[in-house]
């Protein structure tokens, strides 16, 4: 049975990819920070018990990021998906109202988690058949992209965890492990909006279909949802 570790996974994009690799039969491993109040996430879990476990799991929280692979040290991780974003309050990420903590803290969480789950996983995911480790990005973090300016907090803190994955890549390629980031459109959730072009299912179907055609050549790229590569 094919594994996934699925951070943020309590809504949005990360509750979609649970459910579709549940769906298709894979083990999920489902991290979120409140197990308790993540009503969907344990709703999809009663309805696939031999697939889905749930953890709680702040990726903000180092410790707890030791603890997870602790409790899974046995386990081989076929597909590491760092999902878990915040995106900045817009009050706060203009020019000459910069809220620096929350800049602070999407650097935790958008840049620095998926390097860090990646150090304490790694062993999981080396241990695997696919061993393929996939960081949820954002085309805003594209500099060749940047056609709009502002969002300083949210373009640099994706625009980091792209280079991150792209160092990972060339340091764990003698390992053959497939690192690559996704933009995964903009979509229809709490961070996206109402005003989204495409649903949770759309989007996760079309980056699930790009992880199935990864290979060892791709690593360090970085594509869109629909099999489309982006600049840097």
């Amino acid at each position: 049975m094919k594994t996934a570790l699925v951070t943020g996974s309590n809504r949005g994009i990360g509750l979609e990819f649970v459910r579709q690799y549940a769906s298709i039969g894979w083990r999920v491993f489902a991290g979120c920070r409140n197990p308790a109040a993540a009503d969907a996430l344990n709703r999809l879990a009663t309805q696939f018990q031999e697939q889905i476990q749930v953890y709680t799991l702040d990726v903000a929280d180092h410790r707890q990021i030791e603890q997870l692979s602790q409790t899974l040290a046995d386990q081989p991780i076929d597909l590491l998906i760092n999902n878990a974003g915040v995106y900045p309050p817009d009050r706060g990420d203009t020019f000459g109202k910069t809220d620096y903590e929350a800049w602070r803290h999407a650097f935790e969480v958008n840049t620095m988690a998926p390097l860090k789950m990646t150090e304490a996983f790694i062993r999981h995911v080396s241990r695997s058949k696919l061993k393929t480790i996939v960081t949820i990005t954002s085309k805003m973090g594209s500099i060749a992209d940047n056609r709009g300016g502002g969002s300083y907090i949210y373009r640099s803190s994706k625009a980091g965890v792209n280079i991150v994955m792209k160092s990972l890549s060339i340091d764990l390629s003698s390992q053959k492990i497939i690192a690559v980031v996704l933009h995964p459109g903009w979509v229809k959730t709490d961070m996206g909006g109402p005003g989204a072009l495409i649903t949770t299912e759309q989007s996760v179907t079309g980056m699930r279909r790009v992880i199935d055609n990864l290979t060892l050549a791709d690593s360090g790229k970085f594509y869109a949802f629909d099999d489309q590569e982006i600049p840097w």
